[in-house]
């Protein structure tokens, strides 16, 4: 079977490299989780990864996946697990503390930036689900969002 030809949100292989030992370190604490018992994985972490990078570039919905991936409900079994587990926030502090490394800096930020945003909601969200700002007498949703001085994000 021919390779594929890879697609633009495909990791690189230095990208990979980065990535590769926390995902698989994952993969090894599920097996023993597991007690060892079921079916080897069939489909390695990086076509998954390459996959959910895809469908997050793409804008797509899962099953509308393309077919050199593995199978749609696979990736995106891959993703919900990765999300509950915290898997994306390790990546994501993984690579912050790499960026701020290679900037000579310390791995770790020692001050961020906190900003909100009220956002109104639709009028057929239920009367007891938002919340409301007072202060510039908005009801809806509040978002937060704190930024390290190299421009690194997490969400409230």
């Amino acid at each position: 079977m021919a390779a594929r030809r890879p697609y633009p949100s495909d990791l690189s292989d230095a990208r990979w490299a980065l990535v590769e030992p926390t995902l698989t370190a994952w993969r090894e604490r599920e097996h023993r989780a597991g007690l060892g018992i079921g079916r080897p994985p069939r489909h390695d972490l990086r076509s998954i990864l390459d996959a959910i990078l895809y469908v997050d570039r793409a804008g797509i919905p899962w099953r509308y996946l393309p077919h050199e991936y593995p199978p749609w409900a696979t990736v995106y079994s891959y993703f919900a697990r990765w999300q509950k587990d915290g898997v994306f926030e390790q990546l994501s502090g993984l690579l912050r503390r790499l960026v701020r490394a290679a900037e000579g800096r310390d791995p770790e930020p020692t001050a961020c930036v906190i900003d909100s945003q009220s956002v109104k909601t639709a009028a057929t969200v239920p009367a007891a689900t938002p919340g409301t700002d007072a202060a510039k007498k908005i009801v809806g949703r509040k978002r937060s969002i704190i930024t390290d001085p190299s421009g690194g994000t997490s969400r409230d």
